[in-house]
């Protein structure tokens, strides 16, 4: 058994225990937001684990880099990349510390990245987004809402159980987090299952204050549901750097 924190366990599979999000159409999606919005060519895809929607406007014809946190997600982001042959870069870094060398035409963080940054340091992270965005530049993401990690997610066990791993997760609702127990068995090539364990932290953020903390970053906004629906389980930001 191995003990860990952060993506260290699941980094390395983590697009492929994702498989039921439906990557497709919530990559057909981005790729229309940024159309529609006018966004420049080249852009930076953070928070991409295993890089699916990195390649996925790699292949809609924008320059994009990736960058995570987790240095296993990247690693396994490189090997799809190339057996895909999807020409593109991966960088290792954190959203709460961005510093490019020069700014890019837009910025996404899909699928909760917001969510593991802390309230009191959103409002740097929107600033140095800010900064390594040109003027009219976009930055689209999305968070988990409130009423997901209070009512869904918190306080709740989830499994998920396929062929090549089975992962365990334990919820626990604190006042202004969920806590996050990961219990990840992965397949090893002779057969036997390897046992990983892992802590993560999801913060709950409210639409009002992240709207807010944006706007005083110097950006746009305009909020709507997944997949530009109604529905507010997961909200989208569209926002245009003044």
């Amino acid at each position: 058994m191995t003990r860990t924190s952060g993506y260290s366990a699941i980094g390395g599979i983590f697009e492929y225990l994702n498989s039921d999000c439906d990557y497709p159409q919530w990559s057909q999606y981005l790729i229309k937001t940024l159309r529609e919005s006018g966004a420049g060519p080249e852009g930076l895809d953070v928070g991409c684990g295993n890089g699916y929607f990195t390649r996925a406007l790699c292949r809609a014809g924008y320059s994009v880099k990736g960058m995570d946190i987790s240095p296993e997600a990247l690693s396994a982001a490189s090997l799809i990349s190339e057996k895909e042959g999807v020409r593109t870069e991966f960088l290792l870094g954190d959203i709460t510390k961005l510093h490019l060398c020069g700014r890019v035409d837009f910025i996404t963080a899909i699928n909760d990245c917001i969510n593991y940054v802390p309230e009191n340091k959103l409002l740097k992270t929107f600033k140095g987004a800010a900064a390594n965005l040109k003027k009219g530049g976009m930055f689209i993401f999305d968070i988990s809402s409130e009423y997901k990690i209070k009512n869904i997610i918190g306080d709740n066990v989830f499994v998920k159980d396929l062929d090549k791993a089975t992962v365990i997760w334990y919820n626990t609702l604190k006042e202004d987090r969920v806590e996050m127990e990961i219990t990840l068995f992965s397949l090893n090539p002779d057969g036997t299952y390897l046992r990983s364990d892992e802590k993560q932290i999801q913060y709950i953020h409210s639409e009002a204050a992240v709207k807010s903390m944006l706007e005083e970053a110097g950006f746009d906004v305009r909020t709507e549901g997944h997949l530009g629906g109604k529905e507010k389980q997961r909200i989208n930001f569209i926002c245009r750097k003044l």
